[in-house]
């Protein structure tokens, strides 16, 4: 980070800081600042008031800034090995730091604004379902199919390929209901900055969530079997 972007944000107040970096909100959790009623406060002010180092947490907010960035490299000519890595820290490990914020925000919320219309009740605990089962998945593929894919290549890997797709279909089906529960994750009129941190959140994962099962969908998976197998690629689809 620059001098003058970590002056930027040093003078930022939390509110603002929280409903503009995915992920900010954690960091002020762990810290103790009160970004929700003391939002106005400027990160300089607000970590004095703690007694901790504000230019730790700026840096910390500029790594989530940059992990936020959209992944706009070509990954078609990257070899297997590179994708899989790449998989691994910008998208398991990032899922993983994502998922139990956001359910700590929606449970804050359906708690403080379970009587509104709008407020999505069920949210958290859809939240849980989805970090369990996208656990499960990323575990299955850390220690099955991406050890196979690279020590033994594509023939082994044919049935746990299957699988992850299928799984891949109902993480889209957990999305759809997402959406559902947040209007498609339309803040509503006079949300609090917790609500706006959550829906940040929400956005981000989705965008997240949906780039990885592209990138192994789309570009490794059918990336080894059309180059292998082709015949095989031809049945996996009907």
């Amino acid at each position: 980070m620059t001098h003058d972007n970590t002056m930027n944000t040093l003078e930022t107040p939390l509110g603002e800081l929280a409903r503009s970096i995915p992920g900010a909100t954690q960091v002020f959790h762990e810290y103790r600042l009160d970004f929700c009623c003391g939002g106005k406060h400027s990160l300089r002010d607000a970590a004095a008031k703690r007694g901790v180092n504000p230019h730790v947490i700026a840096e910390r907010l500029a790594t989530l800034q940059a992990m936020a960035q959209p992944d706009e490299q070509d990954w078609r000519s990257a070899s297997t090995d590179e994708l899989i890595e790449h998989i691994l820290q910008r998208y398991h490990a990032v899922h993983r730091e994502q998922l139990p914020e956001l359910i700590r925000l929606a449970a804050r919320v359906e708690q403080v604004h379970g009587d509104r219309p709008e407020c999505p009740r069920g949210l958290a605990a859809l939240l849980v379902q989805m970090a369990d089962e996208l656990e499960s998945h990323m575990v299955r593929e850390e220690e099955i199919l991406f050890p196979i894919l690279r020590e033994s290549g594509t023939a082994p890997a044919l049935g746990p390929i299957a699988v992850m797709r299928a799984e891949h279909d109902g993480h889209g089906e957990s999305l759809q209901h997402l959406e559902a529960l947040t209007n498609d994750i339309t803040l509503p009129r006079g949300a609090c900055n917790t609500w706006r941190a959550l829906y940040l959140g929400l956005a981000t994962l989705r965008d997240d969530l949906m780039q990885h099962i592209h990138l192994e969908n789309n570009i490794l998976f059918d990336g080894l079997t059309q180059q292998d197998f082709p015949q095989q690629l031809e049945a996996l689809h009907g």
